[in-house]
């Protein structure tokens, strides 16, 4: 394929981390939010450094110099590419953070520097670090006789060049420790960063020498660890291993360093040396070396105009949370959307299958849960009610590593089998399965979704969670489990697609079938919403069918290397990507046009890792109305004329024109989970109402009777005496 309908990986992750900081120039975003997607592009950044710069690193070291399989590129010329591109971004978002706190000082908060504070504010400040600081920090002295001591991953360190008559000597104080970072002038909402009042008070640590120059610095490590095959020990088990390998990631090699004020060359040549870097790796910010201290803002100020409006996730109208919910769960296929509705049902659902007798297992596949995870709680409860429960906790999560190894000690220990999956794949999947002892048989609870079994992210990422007692699905989720417990991969599935083996080649199977049905002059479309798109098998196909004449809308929120529009290649595909409030996370995919369409909700994007290096599920959305309902929300994102962008042929972003009224996706869908959760409780009031009055006629009816009988006994008793009179006479 001609190589100008492709984009390389790393450049448009970076695009995507710009259309972030879109976020936080956007004037219609409160400035408090703004200011935390500033701290979301610098943490993203970080991460990037730490995985995908580290992993190009190591290629360099081992002389691997494969060019990317899209735009040709050598690992060398990405990582040049990636600094000039980081080298443009840095300063608009150093531009935006500065016009961001401008514009705060209108509501009191403001960042000052020790000579912009007043003089009493001084005279506190100076006594704050002598009395809370100066005791916490144990400063060094570096030169050619003492070691270079270890620096921490993304820590700050204040460094000064001292004067001495031979060798260089350069002292670093640790800008961080058992301190606040943040602090306060007052009462007010003024406030000074500890690395701020450190950098300058730090010649004052080093009295007996002549300080020259002086920075704050940070660095970023390598963090791209890897289970290779030399690494298994025999007499360890996996986590053991895990754990070893978490502590060594924490030493890997630096690959940048960032400074906030220009350094003496010869002080800042030796640091280089030291940790292994080049001048390409070095960047200079004009803002706080660490933005994460921005989300305590907040508790300064509670000025509504500062924050997004409140939006709570609301309960289901698929479910009638004060009943039982499997007997609803088996009438009809529920679908939960996160954030817009509550994970509580399905939290719920595993209280209730963890107490319910007919229930004889549970088997979950967990990835990244929250830190104190309800979800946990309920499968321990659940092996402590004798259930028979099978955890596969995935140990390679990255970042999540050490959560989940004390997550699977805590399991282990409540009496679950722990389970880690296969040794060369993780286990990306979000697949539980509920088995039910009936008579004649089994049955079973089947729950597929996009996102992880995370009560915080399911708050913050928009993703989807199908619950079905399709028994069908539920028999091959048991087949995947059984495969992972005994050590197999799925090789075939009629349902539910099940990478690595049989998820890509049904996906291209379905796209030509959508080919043939263009060439033969019938309405032919695809759709997919996706988090990132870079499998060139899958990208090629795609180009294929649109040069066949299907129609294809592809929603991409992060990576995307192929590129739309152009001519005689891929001018029947639409990229559009959404960076809005909550992050974007659902997967569906969709062939065939609305009347005859398949549709798959995943966990897996359209990159080689999820579809031949991982265990992924993807599952049929066979209920009419919740493949309705899908459709529509589809529709509703490619509407998205307020946070929706779309790539245009050069292979930018730029955001969609606003025809007609302004629609954000994320918000209209928070308005009518509103609307349904609203209808539901004025139904439910108006059944209770009903009932009510229903049970006051039907008192009524009876105290009526009961007047009724009493008076005809009275008149039969006033007859009968009347008679016996008459008699008597």
């Amino acid at each position: 394929m001609p190589a100008d309908i492709y984009d390389n990986r790393e450049l448009s992750w970076l695009k995507f981390n710009e259309r972030v900081l879109e976020e936080a120039q956007d004037i219609n975003v409160p400035l408090l939010e703004r200011l935390n997607f500033a701290s979301i592009f610098q943490s993203n950044l970080d991460e990037f450094f730490m995985v995908r710069v580290g992993s190009l690193y190591d290629r360099i070291l081992v002389n691997d110099n494969k060019k990317d399989n899209k735009t040709r590129m050598s690992p060398k010329e990405q990582l040049k590419a990636i600094f000039d591109v980081v080298r443009e971004l840095e300063p608009q978002k150093d531009i935006t953070y500065k016009s961001i706190m401008l514009q705060l000082r209108e509501y009191g908060i403001e960042q000052v520097k020790f000579n912009s504070a007043t003089k009493e504010e001084q005279e506190y400040l100076e006594n704050y670090f002598k009395k809370e600081i100066k005791p916490m920090i144990f400063p060094l002295i570096i030169d050619k006789k003492n070691p270079f001591p270890f620096l921490q991953n993304k820590e700050i360190y204040c460094a000064l060049q001292i004067q001495t008559k031979s060798n260089l000597k350069i002292g670093i104080i640790p800008a961080n420790g058992q301190f606040k970072r943040i602090i306060r002038l007052g009462d007010g909402k003024r406030f000074i960063l500890a690395e701020d009042l450190i950098l300058h008070f730090a010649p004052s640590v080093f009295k007996n020498y002549k300080v020259i120059d002086k920075t704050l610095f940070r660095i970023t490590r390598n963090a791209d660890i890897t289970v290779e095959e030399g690494l298994y020990d025999q007499d360890l088990d996996f986590r053991e291993i895990m754990e070893n390998l978490c502590k060594k990631r924490k030493k890997l090699q630096a690959v940048r360093m960032q400074l906030s004020e220009s350094f003496s060359r010869t002080a800042l040549e030796f640091l280089m040396k030291k940790l292994g870097l080049n001048d390409s790796q070095i960047f200079y910010l004009k803002t706080p070396l660490d933005l994460s201290f921005v989300g305590q803002l907040g508790d300064m100020c509670n000025e509504p105009a500062l924050r997004y409006s409140e939006l709570i996730p609301q309960k289901s109208s698929s479910l009638n949370m004060e009943r039982s919910l499997i007997p609803q769960i088996k009438r009809n296929d529920v679908l939960l959307t996160y954030p817009f509705e509550t994970i509580k049902p399905f939290i719920s659902l595993l209280f209730e299958a963890a107490k319910d007798p007919k229930v004889t297992s549970i088997n979950i596949t967990l990835y990244r849960v929250a830190k104190h995870s309800q979800i946990i709680e309920a499968l321990c409860s659940a092996a402590e009610n004798g259930k028979e429960v099978t955890v596969l906790v995935e140990l390679r999560a990255r970042f999540d590593e050490e959560n989940n190894i004390q997550w699977s000690k805590r399991l282990q220990k409540a009496g679950c089998m722990v389970i880690y999956g296969p040794r060369d794949l993780k286990v990306h999947s979000k697949l539980l399965l509920i088995t039910r002892k009936i008579p004649g048989g089994e049955e079973y609870i089947t729950q597929i979704g996009t996102g992880n079994y995370n009560e915080k992210t399911s708050t913050l990422y928009t993703d989807l969670s199908l619950i079905t007692a399709k028994r069908e699905i539920g028999l091959e989720a048991k087949e995947v489990f059984t495969d992972l417990l005994e050590g197999r991969l799925v090789t075939d599935s009629k349902y539910l697609l099940v990478a690595p083996l049989c998820l890509r080649h049904k996906l291209m199977e379905m796209i030509d079938s959508e080919i043939e049905l263009a060439l033969s002059g019938e309405p032919a479309y695809i759709g997919a919403k996706i988090n990132s798109l870079c499998d060139k098998v899958l990208m090629d196909k795609l180009i294929e069918a649109s040069q066949a004449g299907v129609k294809i809308d592809l929603i991409v929120r992060g990576i995307c290397c192929l590129i739309p529009g152009v001519k005689e290649q891929t001018e029947n595909i639409t990229v559009t990507s959404i960076v809005g409030r909550y992050l974007e996370h659902s997967r569906i995919y969709i062939f065939g046009t609305k009347e005859r369409c398949k549709m798959y909700i995943s966990s897996a994007d359209y990159m080689t890792r999820n579809t031949i290096r991982r265990v992924e599920v993807a599952a049929p959305i066979l209920n009419e109305k919740i493949r309705l309902r899908l459709w529509e929300m589809f529709e509703i994102m490619l509407a998205d004329n307020v946070k929706g962008r779309r790539m245009v042929t050069d292979g930018h972003y730029v955001h969609k024109d606003k025809i007609g009224e302004p629609l954000d996706s994320q918000i209209y869908f928070f308005e009518q989970a509103y609307k349904r959760a609203e209808k539901k409780e004025a139904d439910r009031r108006r059944a209770a109402a009903r009932k009510e009055a229903a049970e006051k006629k039907k008192e009524a009816e009876k105290v009526a009777a009961k007047t009724d009988t009493k008076t005809v006994k009275k008149t039969a008793a006033k007859k009968k005496k009347t008679v016996k009179k008459t008699t008597d006479k």
